[in-house]
Formats: C-alpha cells, sequence, structure tokens
C-alpha cells in the first residue's frame, strides 16, 4: 500500500505544480517568487502535512526531523542529481542563483541554524520564522 500511495502523492504533486506556472504567469507573479515561495510549499505539501501532524501529537524530534530532512535531502542530493543530469542531456543547468536569492538562502539558513540549535523552542520562535517566511515572500514577489 504504501508504494500505491507514494505514486499517488507523486501523480498529485506532479499535477499540482504543473497547474501552478499557468496560474502565476495569468496572475502577474515573478519567477523568482513562485520558486522560491510557492513551489516549496505546493511541492511539499504531503511533508508539511506530516510534520504538523508530528507537531500536534508531541512528537517534536519526528517533526523537526521530517522537516529538516527534506531540506537537506534537496540541497544534498536532488539538485546535484539534477545538475548532472542536465549535463548529460546537454540542457544547461548551473548552481548561480545571483546575488539577492543567494544571500536570502543564507541568512534564512543561519536563522533556522540559530532557532534549532539550542534543541527547544517556543511559540515566539515559530512565529519569527513565520514571519520571516513572510517577509522573504513579500521580497521575492517584488524582485
Amino acid at each position: 500500500w504504501l508504494g500505491i500511495a507514494t505514486v499517488a502523492i507523486a501523480f498529485l504533486s506532479e499535477e499540482l505544480t504543473g497547474a501552478l506556472e499557468p496560474a502565476a504567469a495569468a496572475w502577474g507573479l515573478p519567477q523568482a517568487f513562485v520558486g522560491f515561495c510557492l513551489l516549496p510549499i505546493v511541492g511539499n505539501a504531503a511533508e508539511h502535512s506530516t510534520a504538523i501532524v508530528c507537531a500536534y501529537k508531541q512528537k517534536m524530534d519526528l517533526a523537526l526531523g521530517v522537516a529538516l530532512g527534506s531540506s537537506t535531502q534537496i540541497a544534498l542530493f536532488v539538485i546535484p542529481v539534477m545538475v548532472v543530469i542536465g549535463w548529460v542531456i546537454q540542457q544547461p543547468l548551473d548552481l548561480f542563483f545571483g546575488p539577492f536569492p543567494t544571500a536570502v538562502t543564507f541568512l534564512s539558513t543561519n536563522l533556522v541554524f540559530m532557532v534549532v540549535q539550542n534543541g527547544e523552542t517556543n511559540w515566539l520562535e515559530g512565529a519569527m520564522l513565520l514571519f520571516s517566511y513572510a517577509i522573504i515572500c513579500f521580497s521575492f514577489l517584488f524582485y
């Protein structure tokens, strides 16, 4: 059953992600906003819901592992594999993002590190992370 559920979620995620680009174009949203703010939320909806359910059930270690594990997996595996696949099919894909997206990624990574380094959190740190995400999304809306 797990394999069937995985295939179904992958298919639904692909359909939802595919519908995002025409909708963003129709609304006049910039590609940087779609790529940095909307696509991660839509593409990882299943992982986000798992982390929220785990946090609701007071399993914070598991919730944190799901949330940070997904980011680590994308950064250390998926992006390098996509660069190699792009090289094989002769579709150029480099990792040059420009100064603003690189600075935002660096600062947000440092912010998350500072929040999780002591192993405990509170509502104020969660609110800080949510408002930081809103500021990042707002900045990419006009980037």
